[in-house]
């Protein structure tokens, strides 16, 4: 299984969520409301990666 990175940058009233494929460098990159859950960030974040990699693997939530 891959590794994922996340990343959080607040934007003002958002926070910005990248998460990272370790192996490969593919990043997505999602935008929610500050106040919202980090789990429920990350969760959003990593479906939206494993979208991107054609979902046919599931990642590891490594920090």
């Amino acid at each position: 299984m891959a590794e994922v990175l996340f990343e959080f940058t607040q934007v003002g009233a958002c926070v910005r969520v990248a998460a990272i494929d370790a192996a490969s460098g593919v990043e997505v990159v999602v935008m929610a409301p500050a106040a919202s859950a980090r789990s429920d960030l990350e969760r959003l974040a990593l479906q939206k990666l494993e979208r991107r990699l054609g979902g046919g693997r599931t990642p590891d939530r490594g920090r």
